[in-house]
């Protein structure tokens, strides 16, 4: 199991530090849009690691996935999504989203988010393992930028909300009130390598997934997992670790990076062709290239065992440039083109089903905490996300969250930190210079990649387990950015590792040689510091 690396900031805490009603930690769709509700009951601090723009959410490239076209729609919206996810999706979860998705989509269409529209209507295209056209975008494919921005101008507009940029988090503030444990804030680096301490009365975790735990990943630089490693350490239960999506489709090419090329393609009719110029998916799923992402992401794979794997859009008759203005503009960089060009493609780490445990109201296993986004597991995705229901899970259950969030009453008791002065000290102490970070940080991507990645068995796990372990003698040290990023990545990647190791069967996006098949029973794991179980359900009385 994971150990506990406890608290970096060892010192007593300072009653007099800044005070506010809400923290929240994360500045994506679900960090920003919680933050507007809250903002009509109290003061509200968003932190977020590099500048505003800078999240998951601003590279959600494909769309958002809504059932605008009536109670039809929502209730096939609800079959897909149970689909993709393989048996593992919390039904009531999924229900929410699709059936409260359509009224949080007209609040984004209010708060001025400019989807691409035709003839006035708004435009619907299809993604894999989608059965009917559903997926708005903007500005071709640049649907999370849009989003981003139209939240970050509505959010700059309310007085009762503070943003503060370049601003990562060390730890939780966890107090013991009345025999249980409360999280009352956190302590935080800012930008000039100061210590912030932050008291409030509910905190929300939205810092978005930990990508950069592989090596080929889409995820930006920032997506380093802090969030749910800071929710691990302060004693919240996290589930469904062993289950990270491996998008199909990034361009793959020698030293360029691990870019998104977006489901949308293949929703606009691209093939996939093996070095043979051969289509493949026929001998995989009966949807060929739109078959759930985990199905293609293999099929890719093994294809690629043979030689390169490409998307081919030569036969599609429309302007692609005009449709997918950002990835045209991408390959042009590489003298490619859409409608001319076979695009390299291979999987890349993309989305964790996984996080931190929540109820559909954002409420973990801890008093005062909340996670919503990639950062938290609902159950909604099960084991396998359907294309293009991330952003509006940040949406449905950010505002959930917000509900859950006005009603806390918070914790009555100062906060402390409940860890070991001696062990605190010792990560803080001394400072690992960046390179060295580098280097180690590097160290253990490769191997996630190699030893945890997309075809997994357990010689390959137990490997890992003890890389993690030789890696944890040489951890960094230090209160920097750097040093606090590659602690929580070790975390993070131990969490996948052992879940990963203990679920013996294959289902959705965890595959493992040496258990191919389903286990009769499915089950959702749970870990809490050392112990991890599994359990068929994650019911509501499981949180707070």
């Amino acid at each position: 199991m994971p150990t506990a690396v406890p608290s970096a900031d060892s010192t007593p805490v300072d009653p007099t530090a800044d005070q506010v009603d809400f923290l929240v930690i994360g500045a994506g769709i679900a960090g920003l849009s919680t933050a507007i509700r809250l903002a009509r009951t109290g003061s509200v601090l968003v932190v977020t690691k590099e500048e505003l723009a800078e999240s998951n959410t601003a590279y959600a490239q494909g769309g958002i996935a809504v059932a605008m076209g009536g109670e039809e729609d929502v209730a096939l919206h609800l079959e897909d999504t149970l689909a993709a996810g393989d048996g593992l999706v919390e039904a009531e979860a999924a229900r929410i989203l699709v059936e409260q998705g359509p009224k949080r989509v007209e609040e984004l269409l209010e708060w001025g988010t400019a989807f691409d529209r035709e003839d006035g209507e708004l435009m619907r295209t299809r993604e894999g393992a989608h059965s009917r056209s559903r997926i708005l975008h903007a500005n071709g494919d640049a649907t999370g930028k849009e989003i981003a921005v139209s939240l970050l101008r509505h959010v700059r507009a309310l007085p009762n909300v503070r943003l503060l940029e370049w601003t990562t988090g060390i730890d939780l503030l966890v107090s013991s009130d009345e025999g249980q444990y409360c999280v009352t804030g956190a302590t935080l680096l800012d930008g000039e390598g100061g210590i912030l301490t932050i008291h409030a009365r509910a905190t929300l975790i939205a810092s978005g997934g930990a990508g950069q735990v592989y090596s080929d990943t889409t995820n930006p630089a920032v997506a380093t997992g802090d969030g749910i490693a800071m929710a691990w350490r302060a004693g919240a239960a996290v589930s469904d670790m062993e289950f990270y999506q491996f998008h199909p489709t990034a361009f793959s090419a020698p030293n360029a990076p691990r870019f998104l090329m977006s489901e949308a393609l293949r929703g606009e009719g691209a093939y996939l062709i093996n070095a043979k110029g051969e289509r493949f998916m026929q001998r995989y799923h009966r949807l060929l290239e739109l078959a759930p992402r985990d199905v293609v992401a293999r099929a890719i794979t093994r294809e690629g065992m043979d030689g390169p794997v490409y998307l081919d859009l030569r036969h599609v008759t429309q302007d692609l440039h005009a449709r997918f203005p950002g990835i045209s503009g991408f390959l042009a960089r590489y003298h490619l083109d859409l409608n001319r060009d076979l695009i390299p493609v291979r999987p890349a780490a993309h989305y964790l089903m996984g996080g931190i445990l929540t109820d559909v109201n954002g409420r973990t296993t801890l008093r005062g905490l909340y996670a919503a986004g990639e950062a938290a597991c609902t159950g909604v995705h099960g084991a396998n996300r359907l294309a293009s229901n991330s952003l509006l899970e940040g949406l449905v259950f950010g505002a959930l969250a917000a509900e859950a969030m006005i009603d806390c009453r918070g914790c009555s008791t100062l906060p402390f930190h409940s860890t070991k002065p001696e062990a605190s000290a010792s990560f803080a102490e001394g400072r690992t210079p960046d390179e060295q970070i580098e280097r180690w940080v590097q160290d253990l991507r490769s191997n996630m990649w190699k030893y945890a990645g997309l075809l997994r068995d357990a010689q390959g796990l137990e490997m890992m387990q003890r890389i993690l372990e030789a890696l944890a003698a040489t951890m960094p040290r230090g209160l920097s950015r750097p040093a606090i990023e590659a602690r929580n990545l070790h975390a993070v990647a131990a969490m996948i590792v052992n879940s990963a190791l203990a679920r013996r069967e294959s289902r959705g996006a965890h595959y493992r040689h040496d258990f191919p098949q389903h286990e009769s029973v499915s089950r959702h794991s749970v870990l809490q510091q050392d112990d991890l179980s599994f359990h068929e359900s994650l019911r509501k009385s499981r949180v707070q």
